[in-house]
């Protein structure tokens, strides 16, 4: 059975910290994840082989054990270490691919064969105490669906793990492909071993109206011709409802607006936004009365006269 090099796979150093191998594995998990390489069966695999690595490297534990082993793991597992007994039902990790928001529990691990046959005996934190069997609890996968509004004011979600009722609360600013940790409530262990952890990606659903960059947003603001031309108000969406907005005379098509501090929220800096750019929509008046045309006509004279 192939090694398989995990700090290759997440593109970091062997000497990378927690952190630096947390923002590798977000980065490839923006990148590959089936909402938005749908069909694609290469990032399909390379999605799952990051989660796969991020469940060893981003769990200290497991991350020694198979720096210990590395490429001679297969020579101490035929020593007859790897005879311990393992339920691979068991297996709620990351590694299991893309699960919805309330698709939650346990099943097939979905883990390369190295992977299971590396940590599926006592490399995957299962201890022997005296004549007590230990196991820890492995790791689960949550995947958080919400809109823009929630990202913007901070929302709730509850779910359950092995009939537990728990709630996370998401703070404001949460951007799409964010991870957030619950410490202690993932699959429990065995015999005395702890719990492992929750971790949940956050997927920010398209908006009708705005569209997202790092903290600022943009949006489209229609603007009638007469407006455009002398000058005055429009009305312009933003995310803390209607506003009224100044608009200067000649205002050109195509026009960006800035708003400032109407933007998303910066995580964990509460007070912080980013800005609302507003591109400008000229409408043009449709089906003109008579009178209309006419004063039209006299404006396109006057013009014509005043370039001549």
């Amino acid at each position: 059975m192939e090694y398989k090099d995990y700090y290759k796979i997440l593109g970091v150093d062997k000497k990378a910290s927690q952190e630096e191998i947390k923002k590798a594995f977000r980065k490839l998990a923006v990148k590959y994840h089936p909402d938005k390489t749908k069909g694609d069966k290469s990032a399909e695999e390379k999605f799952k082989e990051a989660n796969e690595a991020n469940e060893v490297l981003g769990n200290p534990e497991k991350r020694k054990k198979y720096d210990e082993l590395g490429q001679h793991w297969n020579q101490y597992s035929h020593a007859g270490a790897n005879e311990g007994s393992f339920d691979g039902s068991a297996f709620g990790g990351q590694g299991r691919g893309h699960r919805r928001s309330q698709d939650f529990g346990f099943g097939s691990s979905g883990f390369s064969d190295f992977f299971e046959q590396f940590f599926g005996s006592s490399f995957g934190g299962q201890q022997f105490t005296g004549d007590n069997f230990q196991s820890a609890g492995h790791d689960l996968r949550l995947d958080l669906d919400i809109t823009l509004e929630e990202a913007y004011n901070g929302t709730t979600r509850q779910f359950q793990v092995d009939g537990e009722k728990l709630q996370i609360r998401l703070k404001p600013g949460m951007y799409d492909g964010q991870q957030v940790r619950i410490k202690g409530k993932g699959g429990k262990g065995r015999g005395n071993g702890p719990r492992g952890d929750i971790y949940g990606f956050v997927h920010l659903q398209k908006h009708p109206l705005f569209t997202v960059s790092k903290n600022d947003l943009h949006c489209t603001v229609a603007v009638d011709l007469y407006t455009a031309v002398l000058g005055g108000k429009t009305t312009v969406d933003t995310l803390k409802g209607k506003i009224k907005i100044s608009v200067a005379p000649g205002t050109d098509n195509g026009k960006v607006l800035r708003l400032k501090n109407m933007g998303m929220p910066f995580y964990d800096e509460p007070g912080t936004h980013g800005d609302l750019y507003a591109k400008v929509n000229i409408l043009l008046p449709k089906e003109l009365s008579p009178k209309e045309v006419e004063l039209f006509e006299q404006l396109r004279s006057l013009r014509k006269n005043n370039n001549d």
